[in-house]
């Protein structure tokens, strides 16, 4: 007696079922005359069909590997054959990951494919590819364990070639051991992207702009890639600017007009962009009512008459070295300094009109801004305190604007508007910050707090020391008046004795004269 399946190899006797899938079996006999007959197995049967020496079965919905018996009896002796049933599952969906999609030069990023199901686990191979060329792959022909998902994962260093790379994963199901075929799928592809933005953006723009009048801020930001995909976006406090931006290389910059329409201080903003990255700089600045000059730069004083006045005018400049031609202006070029600051120019126009001559003057103020300074004259770096009295830390900055001076001792800030009552603790020295919008300057200050009997003793010496200089200097005037004093006495005696020693000469002269003129 001879038992066979339909529908299977006959040497094999294996059959391949897609998950979740039917299978129709049809078990038969070659004995004339068999008896009971059927099948064994843990899938769920239905018997369709039969005849004398054979019967068919449906077996629904299979979903695991498994091992079917078809029996037969003939003149009582019961024959049996086994067929082994397997599942398998091609790779319906493929999933990749990149982790990060944006990432940094030299950084690492990891390439991630999984399949979700597939069956027999044995049989996957995953294949990495990096713009059709192979990256990595990998199989699983060394595993058994169905529970076991098919997932391969690598780690790359990005370089900035690598930009824009497609990255896909192929997938594949070989059966042909199991007399089947070979099933493929790849995943969907998708781009890497790389990128450099490791430092800050710059703006450049003045610290100082006058109200009402266009200045230029440039915002630029080095060593970026792709730079033609960086976005810039300006902003003069919560207000965006028009910007327009450029780039050459690894650099990208960006220029917008500003003009501020309200005195006080303001703020200028930056943002840059690139990907998920984003960098943004704060830059204060000052708007004042008009543009006054920084110390250490070159300015031009102008003074000139009335264009219609005819006849011209003739220009006077304070401080101009030359005097210019009627009609023509007069200017001094000179470079603004410190001490230049509230410097008065007088400009006098004047004008010959029939005989009498006509003038005007107007004076102008000049204003210079420079940093702060703690000089020793107004902020003496040792100071001396007397132990019980009111005293004030003596420190007067000087710099335009303004300073704003801040002293602090051990992190501590001092109070300098109220007199303190001088304690041996007040025995320190102290930081003095002086700051505008130009910039800080920082001196150390030694305080040193005396006793009140140390300074009454210093008091007193120093007081006799000066009693004692006067007294010198009035012996010395005494001495010296004295003398002068007798002589202006002996003056008028002396006197008499001259006029009658002159009075005696010249009654000798006379007489000698008379006595030659009778010889």
């Amino acid at each position: 007696m001879w038992l066979t399946f339909s529908g299977a190899a006959e040497d094999l006797f294996e059959a391949l079922v897609k998950y979740g899938q039917s299978l129709m079996v049809n078990c038969s006999t070659t004995c004339p005359d068999p008896g009971p007959s059927g099948i064994e197995t843990l899938l769920k049967k239905t018997q369709v069909g039969k005849g004398p020496q054979w019967k068919e079965f449906l077996l629904e919905y299979v979903t695991q590997n498994s091992i079917l018996q078809c029996f037969f009896s003939c003149a009582g002796i019961q024959k049996d054959i086994s067929l082994g049933i397997t599942v398998y599952q091609p790779a319906e969906q493929v999933i990749m990951e990149l982790q990060p999609e944006w990432v940094a030069v030299d950084d690492a990023f990891t390439v991630t494919c999984h399949v979700p199901s597939v069956t027999p686990l044995e049989n996957p191979t995953l294949t990495l590819l990096q713009d059709n060329q192979e990256l990595h792959r990998k199989n699983f022909r060394s595993l058994a364990v169905a529970s076991q998902r098919a997932e391969v994962t690598i780690s790359v260093k990005a370089q900035r070639e690598d930009d824009r790379c497609n990255f896909s994963c192929h997938a594949e199901l070989d059966l042909s051991s199991h007399g089947g075929g070979l099933f493929c799928s790849s995943s969907a592809i998708k781009a890497l992207r790389i990128f450099e933005f490791s430092q800050s953006p710059q703006i450049w723009v003045s610290s100082l702009l006058e109200v009402g009048m266009a200045e230029t801020m440039s915002c630029e930001v080095a060593r970026v890639f792709p730079a033609e995909e960086v976005m810039i976006h300006m902003f003069r406090g919560d207000q965006e600017l028009r910007s327009f931006l450029s780039w050459e290389g690894d650099t990208v910059w960006a220029n917008a007009s500003v003009r501020a329409m309200e005195t006080g201080d303001q703020e200028l903003s930056c943002l840059v962009s690139l990907g998920p990255m984003e960098h943004k700089t704060r830059e204060p600045v000052h708007v004042c009512s008009k543009i006054i000059p920084l110390a250490g730069t070159e300015i031009n004083v102008t003074c000139s008459g009335h264009v219609l006045t005819s006849p011209s005018p003739t220009c006077r400049l304070q401080g101009a070295p030359d005097l210019p031609a009627p009609g023509e202006p007069a200017w001094l070029l000179l470079t603004a300094r410190e001490e230049d600051d509230g410097r008065n120019f007088s400009c006098e126009a004047s004008l010959e009109v029939q005989g009498p001559w006509l003038s005007k003057t107007t004076v102008i103020q000049l204003h210079v801004l420079y940093k702060p300074q703690l000089e020793e004259s107004g902020c003496p770096g040792n100071q001396t305190w007397l132990e019980g009295m009111e005293q004030m830390l003596a420190c007067v900055p000087k710099g335009n604007p303004t300073p704003i001076l801040l002293c602090t001792w051990n992190g501590t800030i001092f109070d300098l508007e109220v007199p303190q009552k001088a304690t041996q603790d007040h025995s320190r020295t102290y930081c003095c910050t002086a700051t505008n919008q130009l910039g800080s300057v920082s001196k150390d200050i030694a305080v040193i707090v005396q006793g009140l009997d140390e300074g009454v003793s210093s008091t007193i010496f120093v007081i006799i020391i000066v009693i004692l200089g006067v007294g010198v200097i009035i012996i010395a005037l005494y001495l010296n008046y004295r003398p002068r004093k007798i002589e202006r006495r002996n003056l008028p005696y002396r006197q008499k004795e001259k006029n009658k020693e002159e009075e005696s000469q010249f009654a000798v002269q006379q007489a000698e004269k008379h006595n030659a003129q009778n010889c």
